[in-house]
C-alpha cells in the first residue's frame, strides 16, 4: 500500500524519523559520555538533542498517522501500526520527563530519574523501529505498488508497473 504522504515520490515519515531517532538515541549516548567523564558540556548536549528530538518525533508522528489512517481495518499493518504509533508517543513522553527533571537546575544535571526514563525511552524506541520496519519491509506499507527490481525513478512514472526478468511486477 501505497503513502499517502509523499514528497517527491517517496514517503515523508519514513524520511523524517531519521531525525527523532538518531537525536534521542545521541542523548542517551551524550548522558553515558557525562556518566564517564562527569564533563558538563555532554549534559547540555544531552538536553538540546533531546528537545530537538522530541520536536522532530512530533512532526514524523502527523505524517505516520496520515499513513495510519489510510491502512485498511481488521489487517494486521492496522494493529501493528497502532502499537508502533502509540509506543512512540510514549518514547516522546519519557524523554519529555526526563527532559523536564534535568530541566530545573539550569545546569541540565541528568538525575537517576531523568537517565532512567531516557534509558527506558531508548529501549522503547529500538522496539517500535522494529515494528516499523517490519511495517515496510514485511508487510510493505508505503511502498509504492509498482515497485521492483528494476522500477523506474519514482520522479519519472511512479505509477508505471513493468514484469521484471526477476518475476516481481
Amino acid at each position: 500500500m501505497e503513502s499517502h504522504a509523499k514528497a517527491g515520490g517517496h514517503a515523508i515519515h519514513p524520511m523524517l524519523i531519521a531525525f527523532p531517532l538518531g537525536l534521542l538515541g545521541t542523548a542517551a549516548i551524550f548522558d553515558i559520555l557525562y556518566l564517564i567523564t562527569d564533563e558538563d558540556g555532554f549534559t547540555v548536549a544531552s538536553a538540546y538533542a533531546i528537545a530537538a528530538g522530541i520536536i522532530g518525533g512530533v512532526v514524523a508522528a502527523v505524517f505516520g498517522w496520515v499513513d495510519w489512517f489510510a491502512i485498511p481495518g481488521a489487517t494486521r499493518a492496522k494493529r501493528i501500526g497502532l502499537v508502533h504509533g502509540l509506543g512512540n508517543v510514549v518514547v516522546l513522553a519519557l524523554f519529555a520527563v526526563s527532559w523536564l527533571l534535568r530541566s530545573g537546575d539550569g545546569a541540565w544535571d541528568p538525575g537517576v530519574w531523568a537517565l532512567i526514563f531516557s534509558f527506558t525511552g531508548v529501549a522503547l524506541a529500538i522496539a517500535t523501529a522494529w515494528l516499523g520496519g517490519e511495517l515496510v519491509e514485511r508487510l510493505g506499507m508505503g511502498v509504492d505498488e509498482g515497485a521492483n527490481l528494476d522500477a523506474p525513478n519514482s520522479l519519472s512514472h511512479p505509477h508505471v508497473v513493468e514484469p521484471t526478468p526477476h518475476g516481481r511486477a
